[in-house]
């Protein structure tokens, strides 16, 4: 029975009450708010308070003190390939084209069955909660195995029910995947950390059918569609061979263009094809290390932000990154923006913040229940720390999040309130199992 303390307020019940130095709530946008607490309550952010305002309010079954740290959202990874971390340093320093065709495709074909993505899932999703990443946009294939690795380690999930022309060990043709995915999709309809996206691989793989097939679905269902765009020149001079135009033209033939629509990596637009995704709502999905890496090259992020195309931040799979590390994908992020429009204003600490939370969140169409510390959201977070030696002094906390800070600062990961990373270590699994995993299949393939 909740008891009067001193001031006559009668405190609340929740089960914590989180108390940093600072907290970057997202929205608004641009603050920064010291001598706060952010209280929790049966999943979701119950409120955003001073800190003297929250002990009067709440009584807590857990008050987690985090003095030299900054609390945020839970960081979302809008474009990855989960399983591919094992095959993490497989086919480096080749481009995109032929690290497909004489390398990936071909392993894939011999090992990506669900085993493969369950252990590979699992070892990615391990990776993202170390580095505060609570959600991930995944584009592969059996996507049950990914749901269940997701589930082992607690993260939120958004599966790719993935279309491509040719076969593989999950599917015999664009039909039997859209149809797989769909089953999944349908079993896994009471999962509250699951959802789902269509997931055309590319221009170059998908047929003008399966597009429409695509656009038809995602407008009966109201789920967006992901999908590679503009990744490389070869890819636009082969649909102008092919198809007479380049292939975001052809996608707005087809019905694809619209809010649902993702469009990852969008390396190479021209200003009228900055002006469609503007008009028509678009989103991107921003991958700055990958594209580096693959030698796709860097996109207009600069000219993008100016039109108002809402953007989030991906990683890409580990075979083309390394990484699953947002925070080296924000300081990417940012530091070529600046660097292509050759103006330092261009992508600040906070609109790259916002990138990594709420514009994932709102690509996704999910915006409403993550991706910023608004009360009646849910409680997905990670704490920072900024207080070690050798990243200081700290002026500004989102500055340095962005510029300063790496994966390894994070010390505390949450989803939906629930702890699954805790001073460095995932909570739902041993670390000694990831290694063993990571090493059986280091073999299989290597054998």
């Amino acid at each position: 029975m909740n008891t009067p303390i001193a001031s006559g307020v009668v405190p609340i019940d929740i089960d914590l009450l989180i108390r940093p130095q600072w907290i970057i709530p997202i929205e608004p946008a641009g603050v920064t708010l010291s001598a706060h607490s952010l209280a929790v309550n049966d999943g979701c952010i119950v409120a955003l308070l001073p800190d003297d305002d929250a002990l009067q309010r709440f009584r807590p079954w857990q008050t987690l003190d985090l003095p030299g740290q900054v609390l945020l959202p839970g960081l979302i990874n809008l474009h990855t390939h989960a399983a591919m971390s094992l095959l993490r340093g497989y086919a480096d320093d080749l481009p995109l084209m032929r690290w497909l065709s004489e390398r990936i495709w071909p392993a894939e074909s011999r090992h990506a069955g669900p085993d493969f993505v369950r252990d590979g899932t699992l070892l990615a999703c391990a990776e993202m909660v170390r580095g505060g990443i609570t959600t991930f946009n995944d584009m592969y294939f059996f996507p049950d195995a990914a749901a269940e690795a997701a589930r082992r380690i607690g993260m939120r999930a958004v599966l790719g029910i993935i279309a491509i022309e040719f076969p593989t060990r999950y599917a015999a043709d664009a039909d039997d995947y859209l149809s797989k995915g769909l089953a999944v999709r349908d079993a896994l309809s009471g999962n509250p950390l699951v959802s789902f996206c269509l997931a055309p691989h590319a221009p170059y793989t998908v047929a003008d059918k399966t597009f429409r097939n695509i656009a038809t679905l995602a407008a009966q269902l109201e789920i967006p569609v992901h999908v590679h765009l503009h990744e490389t020149l070869h890819e636009i001079d082969e649909s102008l061979k092919m198809h007479g135009v380049r292939p975001l033209e052809r996608l707005r033939g087809l019905g694809l263009l619209g809010p649902q629509l993702i469009a990852v990596h969008a390396v190479h637009l021209d200003a009228g094809e900055i002006d469609l995704l503007a008009r028509e709502g678009c989103h991107l999905a921003h991958c700055p290390t990958s594209n580096l890496k693959l030698g796709s090259g860097i996109p207009p992020m600069s000219a993008i932000q100016t039109h108002g195309i809402n953007f989030g931040l991906g990683t890409d799979g580990a075979a083309s990154n390394n990484r699953l590390d947002l925070f080296q994908e924000m300081r990417h992020a940012a530091l070529l923006a600046k660097g292509a429009s050759q103006n330092a204003e261009a992508i600040g600490a906070h609109t790259t913040l916002r990138a990594a939370t709420l514009g994932g969140a709102r690509a996704l169409g999910i915006d409403g229940e993550i991706g910023s510390l608004i009360p009646g959201k849910k409680a997905d977070l990670c704490a920072v720390r900024l207080d070690e030696w050798l990243i200081q002094p700290c002026f500004d906390p989102a500055s340095h999040l962005v510029y300063v800070a790496g994966r390894e600062q994070v010390t505390h990961t949450w989803v939906e309130g629930k702890l699954v990373m805790s001073n460095g270590v995932p909570v739902q699994i041993d670390i000694s199992e990831l290694r063993d995993l990571a090493g059986l299949w280091h073999t299989r393939m290597t054998s």
